[in-house]
């Protein structure tokens, strides 16, 4: 059953290709290999890009003990979820409206609206279960969108996710975020970073070196959003960075339920924002998105005068002084994805 998004629907529909079934094993037409669920916690199936002779006890294991490798989805039913490993969600799509942002932390990174509702050209680091890119396809008719994923294996189940195919204003390209990022021409409006893997936020992207480029990547009154997820001292060098290379026109905004911060960088030296004109257009917004804007824009000033962001880089100079095999630790602690990472509640 392979799923898709059709052009006048919103829905997921099943093509009409046979799936087969041997034993509680069924190969989907897509190819993925599809199992009853091994997590007590979590039932329905799961999904793996495996082939058909895949032994079901060696996958269960190595499903169970952490050990695989590769993306893997659980359907429920009603979501259906990306997962790294079962302690951390990937993405999450809800089966009856493929579009909806699901996830706390995707809702609060298009707070980007609050300071450009109409950007011409987004690009993404970081595909995951596509929840940001479908949004912005669906909500942004104007807008050009790129989204840069590393891993092929996750690009591979953009079906699954409902994601939309490749056409003149929406595409998806395979490549390092990073190298992409510095190689690009500039001009960007919104530049979005989600970009885990397994084990923590991928090395190319924690570099200063890459901070630099996204800045000089965006366009005059570009945005960079960044989602921070796992310890603070993990990530607290990198939110140095950024405040560092956008000379401090920097906001964040706590992320309730899973402990994701997510960091606003600005290009425009028109900075703080006009909080009493920003407050009056998130009404607007939210009518027009269905989003909290308004609370959001509450948050993000309240944010700025704790001044959240620089509390959180204030643990950059300890995360500094971690030894070798603390970090190692620290980065297994902190599972990435090649989108979203939210801690389970």
């Amino acid at each position: 059953m392979r799923v898709f998004m059709s052009d006048d629907d919103n829905s997921c529909r099943s093509d009409s290709a046979p799936d087969s079934r041997s034993g509680n094993q069924t190969i989907r037409a897509d190819g993925l290999l599809e199992l009853p669920s091994p997590f007590i916690v979590e039932n329905g199936v799961i999904r793996l890009i495996e082939p058909h002779d895949a032994p079901q006890e060696a996958l269960y294991e190595r499903l169970l003990d952490g050990g695989y490798d590769k993306p893997f989805i659980l359907d429920d039913g009603n979501i259906r979820y990306l997962y790294f490993s079962l302690r951390y969600i990937q993405s999450a799509m809800r089966i009856d409206d493929p579009d909806v942002l699901d996830l706390r932390y995707t809702q609060k990174m298009m707070g980007f609206l609050l300071f450009n509702p109409n950007p011409q050209d987004i690009v993404l680091v970081g595909l995951g279960g596509g929840s940001i890119v479908k949004f912005c396809h669906r909500q942004l008719p104007l807008a050009t969108i790129t989204a840069v994923e590393i891993d092929p294996d996750v690009i591979s189940l953009r079906d699954e996710f409902c994601i939309p195919g490749d056409d003149d204003r929406f595409r998806i390209v395979c490549a390092d975020g990073a190298r992409f990022v510095a190689e690009h021409g500039g001009g960007i409006d919104v530049l979005l970073v989600d970009a885990y893997n397994k084990i923590g936020v991928a090395d190319s992207l924690a570099k200063h070196s890459f901070v630099e480029d996204a800045q000089r990547s965006l366009a005059p009154r570009g945005v960079l959003v960044v989602n921070l997820a796992g310890g603070e001292a993990e990530y607290a060098s990198i939110v140095s960075d950024i405040i560092d290379v956008f000379d401090h026109r920097v906001l964040a905004v706590s992320v309730q339920g899973g402990g994701n911060h997510i960091l606003f960088a600005f290009k425009d030296r028109a900075f703080p924002p006009q909080w009493r004109r920003l407050s009056s257009d998130a009404k607007d917004l939210r009518n027009q998105f269905g989003l909290e804007f308004p609370t959001f824009s509450r948050k993000l000033e309240q944010s700025a005068k704790a001044k959240l962001a620089w509390r959180l880089s204030l643990s950059a100079s300890a995360s500094s002084h971690l030894s070798q095999d603390r970090r190692s630790a620290a980065r297994h602690r902190w599972p990435r994805s090649g989108a979203g990472l939210l801690e389970r509640e």
